[in-house]
């Protein structure tokens, strides 16, 4: 009887059959991992039934494996560069921002179109807010943030110049303590011979994730700071006509001389302090842009107001 030998890419057995006898042979050589042999019902040819293996190839765990984690640093490292972009784009809108607002006066002196444009990067810069819950990064809100632009039109008649003369608006602020959950806003004014302000005490409480509710409870008028060394020139010019003030310097120092007294006196008083009752004394603000320089907020009126942190290389034009 003839011995049939199959070579086969996988282990198998081949059974060789007669009326008489039968025999079982393995002769197989291993040369690609499998994942499943299954048999085939077995063929008759001249009197031998020859037993075929069916196979199906898949690829390793390991090649899998190796796949996955390349995949995986892929898009790793699609998100980062994604991200630093973003940062970078953040950055540059921001100082786009800051630009804006050089010589505008808080939004005073702004034309529509420069109104306009600092419109559209404060919709950029809220579209890449970093900061979704301001209320639960009470640390970013913490500190004292300068008042840089306005749309809040009840603020134009005090940042204008002409109500009283030689008087001006020198800085509006917002300082927030967060671990008492307080806000004092402040108006600084100053003028040749002076300087104070007028400040507002107030309680906030968290109403959402961006959203707090302020309550004002006190007013202040600071005590004005006189300044008690004024620097009297030699001449002054009206149309370019010049207006020489020698010969009344003796008047002018006298003048000088009782204005350090007053002023030495008015100091030393204590500020003035009212109460702000009643419901007109609350608000609310919504702050939609928040990080370590900038901070939007939107009023109950619909006002927007832009402030940079006190230190930010943003106040800096």
């Amino acid at each position: 009887m003839t011995t049939v030998q199959l070579f086969s890419q996988f282990p198998c057995k081949t059974r060789v059959s007669s009326s008489s006898n039968s025999k079982s042979l393995s002769n197989s050589q291993i040369l690609m991992p499998m994942s499943s042999i299954t048999r085939r019902p077995a063929l008759s040819t001249g009197g031998i039934a020859v037993s075929r293996a069916d196979f199906r190839v898949r690829a390793t765990d390991g090649e899998d494996k190796w796949g996955s984690e390349t995949g995986k640093r892929g898009s790793a490292l699609l998100l980062a560069e994604e991200a630093i972009e973003s940062v970078e784009e953040t950055e540059r809108l921001k100082r786009s921002l800051a630009d804006s607002l050089y010589g505008i006066d808080r939004g005073l002196n702004a034309s529509s179109e420069t109104r306009a444009e600092i419109g559209d990067l404060i919709t950029q810069l809220e579209s890449k807010n970093p900061t979704p819950a301001p209320t639960e990064a009470l640390f970013l809100l913490n500190g004292k943030w300068i008042l840089a632009y306005t749309s809040f039109v009840g603020l134009f008649p005090l940042l204008s110049r002409g109500i009283v003369p030689l008087i001006k608006v020198d800085e509006i602020s917002q300082t927030i303590d967060s671990d008492n959950f307080t806000v004092q806003n402040s108006v600084r004014f100053a003028g040749p011979l002076a300087t104070t302000s007028i400040s507002t005490n107030a309680k906030f409480e968290i109403r959402s994730p961006k959203r707090v509710q302020i309550k004002f409870e006190q007013g202040v008028i600071g005590t004005p700071q006189l300044t008690d060394s004024i620097e009297i020139p030699e001449y002054f010019e009206v149309l370019g006509q010049k207006i020489d003030l020698n010969p009344i310097k003796g008047l002018l120092t006298s003048v000088q001389d009782t204005a350090s007294s007053v002023a030495r006196t008015i100091s030393s008083q204590p500020p003035l302090k009212f109460s702000l009752p009643g419901d007109n004394a609350q608000s609310w603000l919504l702050t939609t842009y928040l990080d370590k320089d900038i901070r939007i907020s939107r009023g109950d009126g619909g006002s927007v107001f832009v402030l940079i942190k006190e230190g930010s290389p943003l106040l800096n034009p």
